[in-house]
């Protein structure tokens, strides 16, 4: 058993925290009744430190195979632990591939899905004549060459408040497909491409589809104008393919500094 390192045990309390992962070998985020996820990872991990049952909220439901570098996450408990020991503690009962970056306690009406302002993503493509071993997990290999420039001029089609239903996959569940799109980047660094993006929430596979979308005028199939005629359509057989998992990781949620002030964990850290 893991005894307290501070008193006041059995009080409910809230506690954020920060999380990297290699999605490679989970289904996706969301706990699943027959397969791998990362909630029930972390959540079977922080309840040995916390001597008790808590599931772990996560601000992005990322799918199988998706990354994180900056994935934030909620838990309940009536454990009290300094931050170090949380840190320590969950660390050492997760596998290599999972990974708590930071831990802050936060206010009861803190939730990391529902209080985060906006989620940022990056996908990455390698773009090259061969195939990269240490990249098969991390990047979508598109062997043809890539017009970057060419990427990144249709993308800014998408910026601002749309209806997204193009991009949106056939099992998305969200209640509407209008999301606000703040940022998009497309960049081309040596043989790899890196495409950026910010939004209030994101529809299930919607960066993935734009990419497959970006891919296609990238390869000079269709010109810049028709990112504008796929969003228009509102129909998802007018865009391009779902790119794969492997090259998307999940880099950032953002969220009002009254409920979780970054520069305060980054200073505590």
């Amino acid at each position: 058993m893991i005894g307290t390192d501070a008193p006041g045990a059995g009080q409910q309390r809230r506690i954020a925290l920060g999380i990297e992962y290699d999605g490679t070998a989970y289904h996706g985020w969301q706990k699943q009744p027959h397969a791998p996820s990362v909630q029930e990872t972390l959540s079977r991990a922080v309840s040995a430190v916390a001597n008790e049952q808590v599931e772990c909220i996560g601000a992005g439901r990322t799918d199988a195979g998706v990354h994180a570098s900056g994935q934030v996450a909620h838990f309940d408990t009536g454990a009290e632990r300094r931050r170090r020991s949380w840190l320590l503690g969950i660390n050492s009962r997760l596998p290599p591939d999972i990974n708590v970056l930071w831990v802050m306690p936060v206010a009861p009406e803190f939730h990391a899905r529902f209080s985060a302002r906006f989620r940022a993503y990056r996908y990455l493509l390698l773009n090259r004549p061969v195939r990269s071993a240490l990249l098969r997990h991390r990047a979508w290999w598109v062997h043809a060459p890539l017009d970057a420039e060419l990427m990144h001029s249709a993308a800014q089609t998408l910026i601002g408040t749309h209806d997204f239903s193009s991009f949106r996959a056939a099992a998305c569940q969200a209640k509407t497909p209008v999301r606000t799109l703040t940022d998009m980047v497309v960049e081309r660094r040596g043989d790899r491409i890196e495409l950026r993006c910010r939004a209030d929430a994101f529809l299930h596979h919607m960066v993935r589809n734009v990419v497959g979308s970006l891919v296609r005028v990238g390869l000079g199939v269709e010109s810049p104008d028709w990112i504008a005629a796929v969003l228009e359509a509102r129909n998802r057989r007018a865009a391009g393919p779902t790119a794969p998992a492997a090259g998307l990781t999940l880099t950032a949620a953002e969220y009002p500094a009254e409920l979780l002030d970054m520069a305060r964990v980054r200073v505590q850290e």
